[in-house]
């Protein structure tokens, strides 16, 4: 049984090292972009991402890429 994959929407999230809590552990803070173009290419979202992590005071310290899709029996 074939299936086809249809893309319905992509989510970039951003994980910022937000410095540390009073027992030393790190205290991380997220972003999430919605709207993310589906075909857009892995790398480029990376740049993106790395590029907007250095505009920020905090450092950078994951990316996450959320694709969401429509699955149906060709």
């Amino acid at each position: 049984m074939a299936v086809n994959v249809n893309p319905i929407s992509t989510r970039l999230s951003i994980r910022y090292n937000m410095g540390l809590d009073e027992n030393f552990d790190p205290i991380y803070g997220w972003r999430s972009y919605s709207n993310i173009k589906t075909d857009a290419d892995n790398d480029d979202v990376h740049q993106v991402a790395s590029l907007m992590g250095g505009l920020c005071d905090h450092t950078l310290s994951a990316v996450r890429r959320q694709d969401t899709n429509d699955l149906e029996e060709a």
